[in-house]
């Protein structure tokens, strides 16, 4: 497998810490060498948290702005605020409704990098579902629909079902499902 970037952002509470876990998970278990760091603002207090994952034989745990091949987006102004770190034909995977998003400002700036951005209202699916606060879960699941870079849906699924608290376990795992289409 070449190397892979990915970032993960949002805001605090949002889960953005147990996404990146469960991608660092699933590659682990494939053998694929992983690396992350992660930055918190005022997580706490609802601020930016991003999170970056590094697949393969990589030296540092940051992606360099420009050099992200996903990433993955809890809210769209985090997105705005974080496509900086995507590269020339990355993908963009948001939890907003594709009516609007991107802007015709920032849909113009991905043709011309040849970029991808995928939009679903995880957080709509999450609510539908009883649980409001795992549109994380729902927006992996969006995410595992397209095959990108060493992630297969059953290897995700394994992962959620494998290290989600007992409690939690079920409606993740319903959660993350609903949204694989």
């Amino acid at each position: 497998m070449e190397n892979m970037n990915i970032v993960l952002c949002g805001l605090g509470g949002q889960g953005i810490l147990f996404m990146t876990k469960i991608l660092a998970q699933t590659a682990i278990g494939k053998g694929i060498p992983v690396m992350g760091a992660e930055t918190h603002g005022m997580a706490q207090r609802g601020g930016s948290v991003v999170s970056h994952l590094r697949l393969g034989e990589v030296e540092g745990s940051l992606v360099r702005a420009g050099t992200a091949d996903i990433l993955l987006a809890l809210e769209g102004n985090e997105a705005y605020r974080s496509l900086p770190y995507l590269g020339r034909g990355g993908r963009m995977y948001v939890n907003v409704s594709p009516k609007g998003f991107p802007s015709p400002e920032v849909a113009s700036y991905l043709e011309k990098h040849n970029m991808v951005c995928r939009c679903t209202e995880a957080g709509k699916v999450a609510m539908e579902h009883g649980s409001p606060m795992s549109s994380n879960l729902a927006l992996i699941g969006f995410f595992s629909a397209f095959n990108e870079g060493p992630f297969t849906f059953v290897d995700l699924r394994e992962t959620i079902e494998r290290i989600s608290p007992e409690k939690f376990r079920e409606t993740n795992l319903k959660i993350f499902d609903a949204c694989h289409q």
